[in-house]
């Protein structure tokens, strides 16, 4: 053993380049290394492309996917300077792809409104890519310099004349940084659909070359922006006022666009933007959006029913109950926190957005009677329901139903205490309820039987959710508790969470099939933290046991029935059951294939998509029936029918 001592002395403290530190910390820059993080650098670079379209410079944008990995981002803007840059004695253009702070987001005289604000983005990415070639269409001429890991390989080249403005950045992501080098179409797509909504008149064009035989091909474009935008966002739900409020306003060097409208579902979609970036954090914009939108509504609220029996105070979720809004704000100086840039912090912009939407919005209301009268009957309703719900949960918090100490009868709870080794079965009917719990493994399974179909939240009030007895005793075994507001569901408290895996079991069929979607509904909607946290599972029994004399086996698809036949001499003397549901199988039989963790599949509930996700359960569990049945139309081909 060495005991010798190190001395930790000047020579022990290193001094990082940008490029090194930025490769030894990546995700300090981009969020992480995997796919959140590989995306996060074409937004990086296309978000450049976007800043010559805000200056006035670019109106096209092309995205490349390419089958070797490599993506390029080509747009027809100015081009990067080339000329040497003074200070650095080298040209501008290797400058702005290797330095940090360097770039011309800080001169206010080339870009008045900019996504990059750090002067990290381009310099970032090339640190992150094994290669990388940047070709400048600029002054008539062709200029080019290529780059391995953040360096410079070479001086900038002229490659000749040229017609052509703008940039191309070519690169290919480093293996050795990212978990993996694979891009997701449908998320570019997305963000580049954003981008033309954002940006009115801007042409954005995708390309997906890895599937030779078949590319994709995709061109993104809006006349109207915003108005747009919004009925794309709520295509699948009924709209409850007939106007869209948009308001469009310059104040200094902030402009600020909105679009705004009720629909008749119980949800708030509210989406915000900064020079083109998405603050999923919201900011200050945001703050002074809802605080503008509860002061303005709340007077128009109260007053006709300040008379009536029924008082009710609405609050500022109440107000957005069923409202979707865009919000894009472009500023000249903006603060975001954190260069991944998901939340605004400039102190100003929340009075200028307050003050801009307070008064066109009191305007519109005054406007469009018709209008005013529908929103405020729906936040009148929203008002009772939540006091309605509030009443309904104090009623289960004063008969204990939520407390550790008094659990459902129906539950079967497991010997263990340690929530880390313990599981629970949410498992249709009784009958399959009394198979599994005779043959769980009591140390760490518990059983909670279900009794037919559980309430489709989707659909229905808050307070008729929390007086369903099956969806109280979901509520009351897991140990979390039940939520009414948004922010009580997103900061679910799974502290007292008493199973670290939470598995539906359902029949192998149709209604099954519904009861698990019911199922999922009810998380998704009441307790997503459990999805996100990675403790929901779905178990998935068998659909056939083949025997043939004291051989048998059992199969998860007709594919692997007809093999196992095959495998074991042809059909002659060979018996197929169908397990048609769970009840059909034994206490041993559902332990060896369902509920034995050495043997069992167990598929994981993950969301990769939120948006995505909250638009196909609205389609599938919601109101409206024309979107499910385009959605069924459409996907009928991939549907298992057993008759």
């Amino acid at each position: 053993m060495n005991n010798k001592k190190t001395d930790y002395t000047a020579d022990s403290i290193q001094s990082l380049e940008g490029i090194e530190h930025i490769r030894m910390r990546p995700s300090m820059y981009i969020g992480d290394r995997g796919s959140r993080g590989l995306h996060h650098l074409v937004y990086e670079v296309i978000d450049n492309s976007v800043d010559e379209s805000l200056a006035g410079y670019c109106n096209k944008i092309w995205v490349t996917i390419h089958k070797n990995g490599f993506i390029t981002v080509l747009d027809n803007g100015r081009g990067i300077p080339i000329e040497i840059h003074k200070k650095e004695g080298k040209s501008a253009l290797e400058v702005v792809m290797t330095k940090i702070g360097a770039g011309g987001k800080f001169d206010k005289k080339s870009y008045k409104v900019s996504g990059g604000l750090h002067g990290v983005g381009i310099s970032c990415v090339n640190a992150l890519s094994i290669k990388l070639i940047v070709t400048v269409y600029r002054n008539g001429k062709v200029y080019q310099q290529e780059y391995f890991k953040g360096k410079a390989i070479d001086n900038v080249k002229c490659l000749g004349k040229t017609h052509k403005k703008g940039t191309k950045i070519h690169y290919l992501a480093d293996h050795s940084i990212f978990t993996s080098i694979t891009y997701k179409y449908e998320i570019l797509a997305k963000r580049l659909q954003e981008l033309a909504f954002l940006n009115k008149g801007l042409c954005l064009f995708l390309k997906d070359e890895r599937n030779k035989e078949f590319p994709k091909k995709e061109y993104f474009f809006s006349k109207n922006g915003l108005k747009e935008y919004i009925t794309i966002i709520d295509k699948n739900k009924e709209f409850l006022t007939k106007n869209i409020l948009l308001i469009e306003e310059k104040k200094g060097n902030t402009f600020l666009e909105v679009a705004m409208q009720y629909n008749t579902s119980f949800k708030e979609k509210i989406y915000s933007y900064v020079n083109n970036i998405n603050t999923s954090e919201g900011g200050t914009h945001l703050t002074g959006f809802r605080r503008a939108l509860t002061r303005t509504l709340k007077k128009y609220v109260e007053v006709p029913f300040s008379t009536t029996k029924d008082k009710v105070e609405c609050t500022g979720e109440d107000i957005r109950e069923g409202l979707t809004a865009i919000i894009s704000i472009r500023v000249m100086n903006p603060q975001f926190e954190g260069q991944t840039k998901t939340k605004l912090s400039n102190h100003e912009i929340g009075g200028i957005v307050d003050k801009i939407v307070g008064e066109r919005l009191n305007n519109y209301l005054e406007e469009y009677p018709n209008d005013r009268k529908k929103i405020i009957s729906k936040i009148f309703l929203a008002a009772k329901a939540r006091k309605a719900s509030k009443k309904a949960r104090e009623l289960i918090q004063k008969k204990n139903i939520i407390s550790n100490s008094i659990l459902p009868g129906k539950l079967a709870d497991c010997s263990c205490n340690n929530p880390v080794n313990c599981e629970i079965y949410l498992v249709e009917g009784d009958s399959a309820g009394g198979t599994a719990k005779q043959g769980r493994d009591r140390n760490f399974q518990a059983i909670l039987p279900l009794r037919g179909k559980i309430l489709n939240v989707e659909k229905a009030l808050t307070y008729k959710i929390f007086e369903n007895e099956e969806i109280k005793n979901i509520f009351t075994s897991l140990g979390v508790s039940i939520s009414t507001t948004e922010e009580e569901k997103k900061n679910l408290n799974i502290q007292k969470l008493r199973y670290n895996k939470i598995i539906i079991m359902t029949d192998a069929d149709i209604d099954g099939s519904h009861i698990s979607t019911l199922i999922l509904t009810l998380f998704f909607r009441y307790m997503k933290p459990l999805i996100e946290k990675g403790h929901i599972y779905i178990a998935t029994p068998p659909l056939y046991l083949i025997r043939k004399g004291n051989y048998y086996q059992y199969a998860w698809s007709d594919q692997e029935r007809e093999k196992i036949i095959h495998k074991i001499g042809g059909r002659k003397n060979i018996n197929v059951q169908r397990y048609k549901g769970l009840g059909e199988m034994n206490a041993e039989q559902l332990w060896e294939t369902t509920m034995n963790p050495k043997k069992r599949t167990l598929r994981s509930v993950h969301i990769n998509n939120l948006d995505e996700t909250e638009k196909i359960f609205s389609i599938l569990m919601g109101d409206e029936v024309p979107p499910r049945r385009d959605f069924i139309e459409k996907h009928a081909i991939y549907a298992k029918i057993d008759i």
